[in-house]
């Protein structure tokens, strides 16, 4: 999809009307060779799959505290309360210990897997009376490790509490149960003309709840704003049992404290969210996806800054990634890039009611970067087919990532101006044990966000010390409880401390 010649006259594919002065100009930057046709091919399989993960608790210096061991009076109390839907086989439990980096694994022995809040709420009682750990857990999409038990934990999971509760189709209210995948909801709401005000490059296995929880800003922060605007109520059930209910459906309720806003962004420390109340949008009738090259950040910046003055109402998402984020893409994932090589790309979507209205303003604010050197190439899409794929291009880089090894992921705001030079100076310090550092992210954000994936050239044998650089934000994790992790920026070697056996006291999280 983009701009391409045409018989022997110079069209704009995918629009319609006359060559626009930035057609002819990439036709000059480009010559007549046109864009590529890049296509979704298959996923890459990450190697550590075929590894077995070391335990969570033998590679970091924690240990357990004295909570109970589930004896088989629980595992009958259980099955009376979930009956079919507790599960001790070491296949399942194999899937929720592990994360989706495959960098840390659990221990846990027991699955519990609820449909209602009130099932959620008993067994939290039982296991405050029994002194038993609990691990939420929602669709282990996190990057941090934060959704897996450390130890013998046992896994809520909220998959099956999958269920739309009410739509408003004059208010746009969606009331659902926390575990609905994001990609679901998307689906539900836009068959009803609305839109989900969250986007994630994980929405096929995310659950709104863990959205909520880690409050996700994801990739329409920039026109619909944060979580903290648009969730409207919540359910959720604290670690004694208790059902806190304040799931409204009304935009303003001055009536109290507004107690939803501690549960969000808690990751699970605070109770467990049950049922979530969010506002969505009108669903956009014209949405535009440019993907555009720069010769440098400073260039990816006032192109940000241009984009915002001219664009305005109708921009809805600012991407950016580097060349190194596009070469690990196309050489693992098989995607290819629609234009020619750039020492970095950025991603711009378009939202709004009136296709030649957006298409004027989209116009002119391509021909005013091109003539201003801020961009060298690019390609629009305006057919849905082609938007995902463009989105592809941005939304696949962690898995692309993924696919060499261990990966250190962090998740990092800081003012626009000073994002990459984090990249720049990890660079130097890792040199070449290393082989790749890469930064990309959303610029649609207040100070901006980067995210900070390196894959180790490392022996096969080696094991990552436990090393935080700051405090990691957890984006797309389920809500579950907080990890106490090391602030030191000194490696140290990891030592066993745990054979989650419960026949001494050590370390767990903040379980009920």
């Amino acid at each position: 999809m983009g701009w391409r010649r045409n018989g022997h006259k110079p069209a704009l594919v995918g629009m319609a009307g006359p060559p626009t002065l930035w057609a002819r100009k990439l036709e000059k930057v480009c010559g007549a060779r046109g864009f590529g046709v890049f296509q979704r091919r298959d996923f890459c399989v990450t190697p550590t799959s075929a590894q077995e993960v070391m335990l969570t608790c033998e590679r970091y210096a924690v240990q357990r505290l004295p909570f109970a061991e589930v004896s088989e009076q629980d595992l009958a109390f259980f099955e009376r309360v979930l009956p079919g839907r507790v599960s001790t086989d070491p296949h399942e439990l194999k899937a929720v210990n592990i994360d989706w980096l495959k960098m840390v694994r659990g221990c846990s022995k027991v699955l519990l897997k609820p449909k209602t809040t009130s099932e959620v709420s008993q067994i939290l009682r039982y296991c405050n009376e029994r002194n038993l750990a609990v691990s939420p857990q929602g669709g282990n999409t996190g990057m941090v490790g934060g959704s897996v038990p450390v130890f013998d934990e046992i896994v809520l999971s909220t998959a099956l509490m999958n269920q739309v509760l009410s739509f408003n189709a004059i208010s746009g209210t969606l009331v659902c149960q926390a575990g609905c995948v994001l990609e679901q909801l998307s689906q539900y709401v836009e068959e009803r003309d609305f839109i989900m005000p969250l986007d994630l490059g994980a929405k096929g296995s995310c659950h709104i709840g863990g959205n909520v929880a880690t409050n996700a800003g994801g990739l329409r922060l920039l026109r619909y704003g944060s979580l903290r605007g648009t969730v409207l109520g919540l359910e959720v059930v604290l670690a004694d049992g208790l059902v806190l209910d304040c799931l409204t459906s009304l935009r303003k309720d001055n009536t109290g404290y507004d107690l939803k806003q501690l549960f969000m962004g808690s990751e699970g420390t605070l109770g467990i969210i049950t049922a979530v109340s969010i506002l969505c949008s009108q669903k956009p009738k014209v949405v535009n996806v440019a993907f555009l090259g720069c010769p440098g950040f400073s260039e990816v910046l006032q192109t940000f800054s241009t984009c915002k003055g001219m664009l305005g109402e109708i921009l809805s998402a600012f991407e950016f990634m580097d060349d190194r984020c596009m070469q690990l893409v196309e050489s693992h994932l098989r995607l290819s890039s629609p234009i020619k090589e750039n020492p970095f790309y950025v991603l711009i979507e378009t939202s709004g009611s009136d296709a030649r209205h957006d298409e004027e303003k989209l116009t002119n604010f391509l021909e005013r970067v091109m003539d201003s050197g801020l961009v060298t190439d690019g390609t629009v899409a305006t057919d849905n087919t082609k938007i995902k794929m463009l989105w592809a291009l941005r939304e696949r880089i962690t898995e692309a990532l993924s696919c060499d090894g261990y990966v250190y992921k962090y998740d990092i705001s800081l003012p626009v101006e000073k994002l990459y030079d984090l990249v720049l100076d990890i660079r130097s310090r890792l040199g070449e044990s290393a082989k790749s550092v890469v930064g990309y992210g959303h610029l649609g954000e207040p100070r901006g966000r980067l995210h900070l994936g390196g894959r180790p050239q490392l022996p096969g044998c080696w094991r990552p010390s436990p090393v935080a650089v700051g405090r990691q934000q957890r984006s797309v994790a389920p809500n579950r409880p907080a990890r106490r992790r090391t602030s030191s920026a000194t490696a140290s070697p990891p030592r066993p401390s745990c054979s989650c056996s419960a026949s001494r006291p050590c370390w767990t999280p903040g379980a009920s």
